[in-house]
């Protein structure tokens, strides 16, 4: 932020056009546009009646936890539940399911893409609510989240989604943020739109003929040559936008879920979930520029930003050190002594950051203003870990993998595929692109 309002001064004081400064303009010009969609947004209302099957997916998971999982569920009515255990026998939460009175079937496959074709097999309901083995609804979820089917034109919604007991750790409250941030911003203004590009997948429904089209697909649709079991909801999304249904947002219908205490957990989930929202944003991307041009762009630069971050950091720290080029700061009160100025410029950095963050999530510390405190914290989070997560992702999204975070859950597809040499050659290149314009 800093480096981007001096930029704007010498563009505006002297003419200098500087290719970060037009960058960042760009991204807050977008962020205004977002910030205007989202306030249009309004959950839907009126009640709607539809038969729905809800289907819970599980490898394993702490029985008292799956005891209330299925418990809040079997509250609220659903016209049908199904579990469906993948993988290795689960004797345990079998007869959690068998105490309970709730259907079960077991598949010795394990993924969660067979299990949920396992499951649309033997449900019936026109609405088919996925639910995730960890995710705690609330007294109202499934009567909220049915309520926008009332629209024949859409096909797929998703809930408000928060983090049980944000208070145990800073991971735990960093997740809490992440997903408030998401809640108050960007989902709001593409549901606006009627197109929510991730219907995140902790508790979604779809219109289940949806699902049964796409299925085949689903099952077997390959990416550089390669079968990724990653990002289930992210391409389910994609299916029921291509189908030409609206996806949306319902902000009544609440779940909680959890999230890593450790941080290798939380680095390895968010590395699968970087991998799978950047492969399906370039599969994606020919239908959302000829359809959905400003989720296009909103995607594009989410993968462009990191990049862009980077490239900067390198050059500018470079440059700043050995103190050739162009001089941002030469109007700044700097020490003489080299290590205090790059000292002071990374403070005044850093606080300009601090105070950029603080107003344009300003809803989320309206909502939690003692956030606000730990919002330095978050900053190292997302420049130490996110922002590398993300760079990987990038590189490796034509490398399948296992699920990171579960144990004896799917462990990839061994097939390997030289077109998998295509993320690195266009992330090098973004790269190298992001250095020359910061120089």
């Amino acid at each position: 932020m800093l480096a981007f309002l001096l930029e704007i001064r010498q563009w505006w004081t002297v003419g200098a056009i500087y290719p970060f400064a037009a960058f960042m303009a760009a991204i807050w010009a977008l962020w205004f546009v977002r910030l205007a969609l989202a306030r249009r947004y309004k959950p839907w209302v009126r009640p709607h009646a539809a038969t729905t099957s809800v289907i819970i997916p599980v490898v394993d998971e702490p029985v008292d936890l799956f005891h209330t999982v299925l418990d809040r569920i079997i509250d609220q009515q659903p016209t049908e539940m199904v579990v469906v255990i993948n993988g290795k026998r689960n004797e345990v939460l079998e007869s959690v399911c068998d105490q309970l009175g709730v259907f079960w079937v077991w598949t010795e496959t394990p993924g969660k893409r067979n299990a949920l074709r396992v499951g649309l097999e033997v449900c019936t309901g026109d609405i088919a609510v996925l639910v995730d083995s960890d995710t705690m609804w609330t007294p109202t979820t499934l009567s909220e989240l049915v309520k926008p089917f009332r629209d024949a034109e859409v096909g797929g919604v998703t809930t408000r989604q928060r983090i049980l007991d944000p208070g145990r750790s800073i991971l735990t409250r960093w997740a809490d943020w992440l997903e408030s941030v998401r809640c108050q911003y960007s989902l709001p203004a593409m549901s606006v739109l009627g197109t929510v590009g991730c219907l995140p997948g902790r508790t979604i429904a779809f219109r289940r003929q949806i699902l049964l089209d796409c299925m085949e697909d689903f099952l077997g649709e390959k990416f550089l040559g390669v079968f990724l079991e990653v990002s289930d909801d992210r391409t389910l999304t994609n299916y029921t936008l291509k189908q030409g249904y609206k996806t949306v947002y319902q902000a009544t219908s609440l779940v909680y879920t959890d999230a890593p205490l450790e941080l290798r957990k939380l680095a390895k989930q968010q590395y699968r979930w970087a991998r799978g929202s950047q492969y399906n944003t370039l599969r994606m991307l020919p239908w959302m520029l000829r359809r959905a041009k400003m989720l296009a762009l909103f995607y594009s630069v989410d993968i462009a930003v990191p990049f862009v971050l980077l490239g900067s950091f390198a050059s500018w720290g470079v440059a700043l050190w050995h103190r050739t080029g162009p001089s941002l700061y030469s109007d700044l009160p700097l020490p003489v002594t080299q290590w205090k100025a790059v000292a002071l410029v990374l403070v005044l950095a850093a606080v300009m950051s601090l105070l950029s963050v603080a107003v344009r999530f300003g809803r989320h510390f309206a909502y939690r203003a003692q956030d606000l405190i730990y919002l330095p914290v978050f900053m190292v989070i997302n420049t130490c870990i996110l922002l590398p997560v993300r760079l990987l992702g990038f590189f490796r999204m034509g490398h399948n993998a296992s699920w990171g975070t579960r144990k004896d859950s799917f462990a990839g597809e061994r097939a390997r595929s030289p077109k998998v040499v295509i993320p690195y050659l266009l992330g090098s290149a973004m790269l190298i692109g992001a250095v020359m314009m910061s120089v």
